[in-house]
C-alpha cells in the first residue's frame, strides 16, 4: 500500500479538567476567591477543636498580654492569658452558624409569605406587604438590638432576631418576582390544565425565581455576620467566655490606648475576611446569573 492510500488521523487537542477550571476561573475570578475563603473559612469552623493551638477559654496568667510570635501565640494573648489565635478560630464557629441559621429563617418565613402574597394577592398581599412595610420602617440593627433585649441577651436570641430582621427583603424580593413570572405562558398553561395553586407555585414559579434569592442569602449572610458581631459587640449576644469576634472586640478595646492592638486585630481580621468572601462571591453570582449581565459582559 502506498503512502498516499494510508489514512489521515486527525488528532484534537484534549481539554482536560485543569485547563476548564483554568478557563472558569478567568471568567469568574470573584466567584473562585470567594469560595475559596468560604470554604476556608467553613474548615476552621468545623475543625476547630482539632487545629486550635490552645484552649480558647483557659487562663493562663503566666502568659498574659504577650505579643504575637511569643511562646507559640501566633496572634499573642489577651490579659487573661488566652490564645488570641484559638479564639478566633472558635469564634467562626458562632459567626458562621448565626449566618447560616438566621438566613435560613429570613429566607424560609420571607419565601414564603413572598410567595402567596404574588399568587394569590388580595387581602393577604395588602396586609403582608403592610405588615412588611412596619418593619422595614426601623433600621435594620436597631430592630435586632430592640428584639434581642426583649428576648435576652443569648446568642439564639440573636440569631432570631437577626432571621426576623431579615424577612422583609426576602419577603419583597419574592413577591416582585412571582409577580413578573405568574403571568406567563408556562403558569398560565399549567393553570388551564387544571394544575391546584400549590403544585404551580412549588413546581413552575419557585424554580424560575431562585437565582435572585441565591444572591440575596449570600449577601444577607455576610450582613447577619456583621450584625452578630455589633450584638455582641454591645453584649446582647454570646456572653463571656464564649469565644466571639464581636464581644473579643469589645473585651480587648480598652487595651488599644496602650497599643495592645493584636487583642482586637484578631478577631477585626476575622470578620473583614467573612464578610468580604460572601460579599464577593455575592457579585459574582448575581453577575453570573443575571442574563442582562451576562450579555452586557
Amino acid at each position: 500500500m502506498s503512502e498516499a492510500a494510508l489514512p489521515v488521523v486527525l488528532r484534537v487537542p484534549r481539554t482536560g479538567r485543569a485547563t476548564t477550571f483554568r478557563s472558569f476561573a478567568r471568567r469568574n475570578p470573584r466567584m473562585i476567591v470567594g469560595g475559596i475563603l468560604i470554604v476556608v473559612l467553613l474548615f476552621i469552623a468545623l475543625f476547630a477543636p482539632v487545629i486550635a493551638p490552645f484552649d480558647p477559654i483557659q487562663v493562663r496568667l503566666a502568659d498574659s498580654l504577650l505579643p504575637p510570635g511569643v511562646r507559640g501565640h501566633l496572634l499573642g494573648t489577651d490579659d487573661l492569658g488566652r490564645d488570641v489565635l484559638s479564639r478566633v478560630m472558635w469564634g467562626a464557629r458562632i459567626s458562621l452558624s448565626v449566618g447560616v441559621i438566621s438566613v435560613s429563617i429570613g429566607f424560609l418565613i420571607g419565601v414564603s409569605i413572598g410567595l402567596i402574597a404574588g399568587y394569590v394577592g388580595g387581602a393577604f398581599d395588602l396586609l403582608a406587604m403592610r405588615a412588611i412595610d412596619a418593619l422595614l420602617a426601623f433600621p435594620f440593627l436597631v430592630l435586632a438590638i430592640a428584639i434581642t433585649a426583649a428576648l435576652g441577651p443569648e446568642i439564639r436570641n440573636a440569631m432570631i432576631a437577626i432571621g426576623i430582621v431579615a424577612i422583609p427583603a426576602y419577603a419583597r424580593l419574592t413577591r416582585g418576582q412571582v409577580l413578573a413570572v405568574r403571568g406567563r405562558d408556562f403558569v398560565v398553561a399549567a393553570r388551564t390544565i387544571g394544575a391546584s395553586p400549590l403544585r404551580i407555585v412549588l413546581r413552575h414559579i419557585f424554580p424560575n425565581i431562585t437565582n435572585p434569592l441565591v444572591v440575596q442569602a449570600t449577601l444577607g449572610t455576610a450582613g447577619a455576620i456583621l450584625a452578630e458581631a455589633a450584638l455582641s459587640f454591645l453584649g446582647l449576644g454570646a456572653q463571656a467566655p464564649t469565644p466571639s469576634w464581636g464581644l473579643d472586640i469589645n473585651y480587648s478595646q480598652r487595651y488599644l490606648a496602650n497599643l495592645k492592638w493584636w487583642m482586637s486585630a484578631g478577631p477585626g481580621i476575622a470578620i473583614f475576611l467573612a464578610v468580604f468572601a460572601f460579599n464577593f462571591l455575592g457579585d459574582a453570582l448575581r453577575d453570573a446569573l443575571d442574563p442582562r449581565l451576562r450579555r452586557s459582559a
